[in-house]
C-alpha cells in the first residue's frame, strides 16, 4: 500500500493530483458556481486527452433535479430546481441556477448564475422554488414557470430577455374570471409553444410507492383511497365534498389548457389528460398512473407527455397525436434503479431509489433523457443525468440504462483520474426505495466532506460500476481508499476478474494498485469483500 502522493494523471483536458489528507483533487474540489470543465473535470493544466462528459455531468458538488433541457440557438440549456449539498429538505437554495452548454460539445457546461430566486416573488422570501420549465413566447422573450414549495399557491411566471437572463417576476397564472388557477394541482408547470399556441401542463397525485417507503409495508388498497381523500383535503386545502364534486372524485392527475397571448391567464380551462392512483384501473395506465413531473414535447405530430409514474422513481411517457386527450402509455424510459429494465424488480434495484423528473431533448440531432439520481442517503440531494435514447419510427422509446458515460456519444476512454461518485450502480444487494426523508439504513451511499466527494459505508458484499469504458490493453490501475475495511477489491472486466487489490484500515487516503488487461467495451466493476467499512475517493486508469 501507497502513501499518496501528487501525479499529473491526465484527465478530460486537465490533470488531477491525487490526494493529499486534506482534499481530494477531483471535480468534486473544483467550485460549482465557476465555469469549470463538464462533470466530472478538475481545474488544472491542460491535456491532450479529449474531454469526456460524465453522469452526473455537472460538477460533483452541483445538484440540479427536476431538469428540463431546452435548444435556444446553438446551446443546451438545463432548467432545473436546486438542491443543497447534503440538504434536510428540498429545494432549500431559494434560487434557480443556469447551465448551458454547446450543442457540440456537451462535456463543456457553462455556469449561468443565479437566474432567479425567490425573494423576487411578493411573498416569495424565504420559500423554496419548485420545478421549473422554460418557453420562448412568441415575442421572443423567455418565460419561467413554477411553483413555491407548497401546495398552498399555484403556477408563477417570470420573464426575461435570454435563456439565462436575469428573469423578473411576471405574475400569476389566472383563470379567465381573474381568479389564480387552483382547479386540480397546481405543481411542476411544463410549457409548450406550439406554432405560437403556448400550452401549460401541471398535476399531481399520490404514489403508491411513496405511501410503502413512508410506512415500510405496502398499504391496502381501501386503506390507500381512504389516504388519497384525506390526502387531498389536508395538502390542498379542500373540504371532502370539493375533493368528491371534482371530475373522477378527486383532484388528481396530469392536466392541459392554453394561456393567452399575456403568458398568465388560461384561455380554457384545464382538463384531465393522465389519470392519477385509482384511477387507472382498467386503462393502459394501470400500474404506471400519472404521479408528479409533468414534461410536454412535440416530435413531429405527435405529442409527448413525460411523466414520474406512481412508482416515483421511473421516468415513463404517453403519447397522443391530440395536445389535450387520447394519450395513451408507452413505457417507461429511464429508472433511477434500473428498475424494469431486461425484467429487472424493484428489490433488486441497483441503487437506492427515490422520485426523478427530466425530459427528453433533441440535441445536435440526437435524443437524450435528462433524469436525477440520488446521493446523501436522502431524497433531498439530487444530481442531474442523462441518458442517449432512440425515438423509433412508431413513437416508441425503448428504456435505457444508467451509466456514467451518458452524454459523451460513446464509451469512456481508460486513461486518466476518476471520481468514485461518478459509478452508475452502488447497490449491497438491498437498497431501498426511499420519500421525502433521509434514511439511516445501512446501504452504501455518495457523500461529502469540506472539498471532498467519495463513496462511504462500503460492507462486504458492495457492488460499484462504471459504464461503459473502451478497453484496448494492459493498465495500470489505481485506487484511492481509506475507512476500517479490511480486505480485497475485486475489479471485473464485465462478469470476469481481472484483478484483485488487497487493502487495509488506514484513517488516511492510501493509494492501491493493480496490473489489468481488457479488451472491447466493458462495464468496469469493483466489489468489495472483507470486513469494516471502506471509503472510495477515486481511480485512476493508464496504459502501461
Amino acid at each position: 500500500m501507497k502513501d499518496p502522493a501528487p501525479q499529473n494523471a491526465p484527465f478530460n483536458e486537465t490533470s488531477a493530483a491525487a490526494p493529499s489528507n486534506a482534499a481530494a483533487p477531483s471535480n468534486a474540489a473544483a467550485p460549482a458556481h465557476a465555469a469549470a470543465p463538464s462533470g466530472s473535470a478538475a481545474a488544472g493544466a491542460s491535456s491532450p486527452l479529449k474531454k469526456q462528459a460524465f453522469n452526473p455531468f455537472l460538477p460533483l458538488d452541483e445538484y440540479i433535479p427536476d431538469g428540463e433541457p431546452h435548444v435556444f440557438g446553438g446551446r443546451v440549456y438545463l432548467f432545473g430546481s436546486h438542491d443543497r449539498e447534503g440538504g434536510t429538505e428540498y429545494c432549500q437554495t431559494g434560487d434557480y441556477v443556469g447551465w448551458s452548454a454547446p450543442v457540440d460539445d456537451l462535456a463543456s457546461w457553462r455556469y449561468e448564475g443565479v437566474i432567479y430566486s425567490a425573494d423576487r416573488q411578493p411573498g416569495g422570501k424565504g420559500k423554496c422554488l419548485y420545478a421549473p420549465d422554460v418557453v420562448r413566447g412568441n415575442d421572443g422573450k423567455y418565460y419561467l414557470y413554477y411553483c413555491l414549495g407548497d401546495f398552498e399557491g399555484g403556477i408563477f411566471v417570470a420573464v426575461a430577455d435570454s435563456p439565462c437572463g436575469d428573469y423578473r417576476f411576471l405574475g400569476e397564472v389566472r383563470l379567465p374570471d381573474g381568479s389564480p388557477l387552483r382547479r386540480f394541482v397546481p405543481a411542476d408547470p411544463a410549457v409548450l409553444n406550439d406554432n405560437g399556441v403556448i400550452r401549460l401542463y401541471y398535476g399531481w397525485s399520490l404514489s403508491t410507492n411513496a405511501a410503502k417507503a413512508n410506512r415500510g409495508h405496502d398499504v391496502p388498497p381501501e386503506q390507500f383511497k381512504e389516504m388519497l381523500l384525506m390526502g387531498e383535503t389536508r395538502l390542498f386545502h379542500r373540504t371532502c365534498e370539493e375533493v368528491e364534486g371534482e371530475e373522477g372524485g378527486s383532484l388528481m392527475g396530469a392536466v392541459a389548457c392554453t394561456l393567452k397571448e399575456d403568458m398568465l391567464t388560461v384561455d380554457e380551462l384545464p382538463r384531465r389528460i393522465l389519470p392519477g392512483q385509482f384511477m387507472a384501473e382498467g386503462t393502459s395506465f394501470e400500474g404506471h398512473a400519472f404521479y408528479e413531473a409533468s414534461s410536454i414535447r412535440k416530435v413531429g405530430d405527435l405529442y409527448y407527455f413525460i411523466y414520474s409514474s406512481q412508482l416515483s422513481h421511473e421516468l415513463c411517457y404517453a403519447t397522443s397525436r391530440y395536445p389535450d386527450r387520447g394519450f395513451t402509455f408507452r413505457g417507461t424510459i429511464v429508472s433511477n434503479g434500473d428498475v424494469g429494465l431486461s425484467g429487472r424488480r424493484e428489490v433488486d434495484r441497483l441503487n437506492q431509489t427515490a422520485n426523478n423528473h427530466g425530459s427528453i431533448e433533441c440535441i445536435n440531432g440526437r435524443w437524450y433523457i435528462f433524469y436525477h439520481r440520488q446521493t446523501h442517503r436522502s431524497t433531498f440531494s439530487r444530481q442531474a443525468c442523462a441518458e442517449p435514447v432512440q425515438l423509433l419510427a412508431d413513437g416508441c422509446i425503448p428504456q435505457v440504462e444508467m451509466t456514467s458515460c451518458g452524454l459523451n456519444g460513446g464509451p469512456l476512454l481508460p486513461e486518466g483520474v476518476f471520481p468514485a461518485p461518478v459509478c452508475c450502480n452502488l447497490t449491497n444487494g438491498h437498497m431501498p426505495h426511499i420519500t421525502n426523508r433521509a434514511i439511516e439504513e445501512d446501504i452504501p451511499f455518495i457523500t461529502h466532506a469540506n472539498d471532498e466527494r467519495y463513496l462511504t459505508n462500503l460492507a462486504d458484499g458492495t457492488l460499484i460500476a462504471y459504464k461503459y469504458f473502451a478497453f484496448e490493453g494492459s493498465y495500470r490501475l489505481s485506487l484511492w481508499v481509506r475507512g476500517t475495511g479490511e480486505g480485497e477489491f475485486e475489479v471485473k472486466i464485465g462478469e470476469e476478474t481481472a484483478a484483485r487489490i488487497p487493502v487495509a484500515p488506514s484513517v488516511a487516503w492510501q493509494q492501491v494498485e493493480a496490473d489489468l488487461t481488457a479488451h472491447g467495451t466493458s462495464a468496469l466493476r469493483f466489489l468489495y469483500h472483507g470486513a469494516g467499512r471502506a471509503e472510495f475517493l477515486q481511480f485512476a486508469l493508464h496504459k502501461n
